[in-house]
C-alpha cells in the first residue's frame, strides 16, 4: 500500500481525548475494509504521549502493516465569532471511488480543490461529484440549516468521507442526510466542521457575486 490511513482529533486538559472511540472504530472499519492490519497498538501508544497544560491536535497515522504514528501540536481554537469563507472548486470527486470514503493520505483531488483558491479569497472549498451534487469541503464535512436547529448533510451515496462529528450528529439526531445541490446552499444558515474544530459558521460565496464585487470595485476605481 503507498498511502496511510490517519484520524485526527483534540486533546483537552481537562477532559483528554475528544471522540477517541469513534476515531478509533473508524479507523478500524478503514483497515477491514482496505486490507489493512488492525491497530492493536493505538491505545498503548495514546496512553504514552506526553501532555500539558493547553489542548492538542493528536494526528494518528497507520500503515498496512498496522503500525501507527502519532505527532501532536498545539491547538487553538477559532476566534468567537468566525464566520468561514466558501468557494465551489471545479475539481470533482467521483462517487464511484470507495477510497475517498476513508481518511487516507491519498488527497489529490481535495489538494486540487483547494488550490483553485488563495487563502484570503477561501476558508475552505466544497467539491461536487460527477452529477453535481455537493460532497464535502477539502477537510470539513457540510450542515445546511433548516430553521428549526437541525441540518441537512450531504448523502454518502454522493461521495464523501463520513466524518466523525458528522456520524455524531446524525446519531444524536441534529442532523439528516439528503443528496444536496449547489442551490441548497444559497440562503440557508451554513456550517462547516469536523471532529478537530467542531461546527464552523459559514457563507457561501457565489461566483456571480464575485464578478458583481469585481464591478463595483472597478467603478469606485473611475
Amino acid at each position: 500500500m503507498q498511502f496511510t490511513l490517519i484520524e485526527t482529533f483534540r486533546w483537552e486538559p481537562q477532559t483528554g481525548f475528544v471522540r477517541l472511540d469513534q476515531h478509533l472504530r473508524r479507523l478500524s472499519r478503514s483497515a477491514d475494509a482496505l486490507g489493512f492490519r488492525q491497530p492493536t497498538d493505538a491505545p498503548a501508544l495514546l496512553d504514552a504521549l506526553e501532555t500539558g497544560d493547553t489542548p492538542l491536535r493528536v494526528r494518528m497515522s497507520m500503515n498496512f502493516r498496522g503500525r501507527i504514528e502519532i505527532t501532536t501540536s498545539p491547538f487553538a481554537p477559532l476566534p468567537e465569532g468566525t464566520v468561514w469563507k466558501l468557494r465551489l472548486a471545479s475539481a470533482r470527486l467521483n462517487s464511484e471511488d470507495s477510497l475517498y470514503r476513508h481518511k487516507t493520505s491519498r488527497r489529490e483531488p481535495y489538494e486540487a480543490a483547494r488550490a483553485e483558491f488563495k487563502p484570503e479569497e477561501a476558508d475552505e472549498v466544497l467539491m461536487l461529484n460527477e452529477r453535481g451534487e455537493l460532497c464535502e469541503g477539502t477537510i470539513t464535512n457540510l450542515f445546511v440549516g433548516c430553521g428549526d436547529g437541525t441540518f441537512l448533510t450531504p448523502a454518502l451515496s454522493s461521495g464523501l468521507l463520513p466524518g466523525v462529528l458528522r456520524a455524531e450528529m446524525i446519531r444524536e439526531r441534529k442532523a439528516m442526510s439528503r443528496v444536496l445541490l449547489p442551490a441548497d446552499l444559497v440562503g440557508r444558515p451554513l456550517y462547516v466542521g469536523n471532529s478537530l474544530r467542531g461546527l464552523i459558521r459559514a457563507e457561501f460565496i457565489e461566483e456571480q457575486t464575485r464578478a458583481e464585487a469585481i464591478a463595483v470595485a472597478h467603478e469606485k476605481q473611475r
